[in-house]
């Protein structure tokens, strides 16, 4: 017989669900401002996949890693618990980096910011889901997916670095600097 309501045990998955979606959504949105604007215009690889898969991909991704997020809190003792305190904080570490990368790379337009993120984005993941595993077997292994599609996005913006040294900072580009703040180089 378990301790906690059923309903309360609904609730608390759904948001630890729900939690790395919102940032997700609002990501999905900057992503949408610049598609046609900036990204259309990029050179890509050969195996960049068709922007309809991004979504619902991060999306189930989003889902795994919060159900993980809930098995961490829960087996390891909440945010109180010794065994959940430090994969729950690499958790929040990973989730910040990946939360970061749109801004920077679309909203910046800066792609090697998104590449440098992304790489400690992946390496933090890579941290997560060790420390998830210690905790909950399942909720590591949730991570694997998620670890492999980053290391294939990683390689996607490494790539789309190198095909577009002249798109690098765009929107400063565009500015014209005064004679005093120029660049000598």
């Amino acid at each position: 017989m378990a301790d906690r309501p059923c309903a309360g045990k609904i609730l608390r998955i759904a948001g630890a669900v729900i939690l790395p979606n919102l940032g997700g959504i609002y990501n999905g949105r900057l992503t949408r401002q610049h598609l046609q604007s900036w990204y259309a215009n990029l050179k890509f690889p050969s195996f960049k996949p068709p922007n309809s898969v991004f979504a619902p991909m991060w999306i189930s991704l989003y889902a795994g890693m919060g159900y993980g997020s809930y098995l961490v809190w829960r087996d390891g003792g909440g945010f109180a618990g010794e065994a959940a305190k430090l994969p729950l904080i690499a958790y929040g570490t990973q989730l910040a980096l990946n939360w970061a990368w749109t801004p920077i790379f679309f909203g910046q337009h800066n792609i090697k910011g998104g590449l440098i993120d992304i790489v400690a984005l992946t390496a933090a993941a890579s941290a997560c889901g060790v420390l998830f595993y210690r905790v909950n077997k399942t909720a590591g292994l949730l991570f694997v997916p998620y670890v492999a599609w980053l290391g294939f996005a990683t390689a996607l913006n490494y790539a789309i670095w190198k095909l577009n040294p002249e798109k690098e900072q765009a929107p400063k580009d565009e500015e014209k600097p005064s004679s005093s703040h120029a660049k000598s180089s």
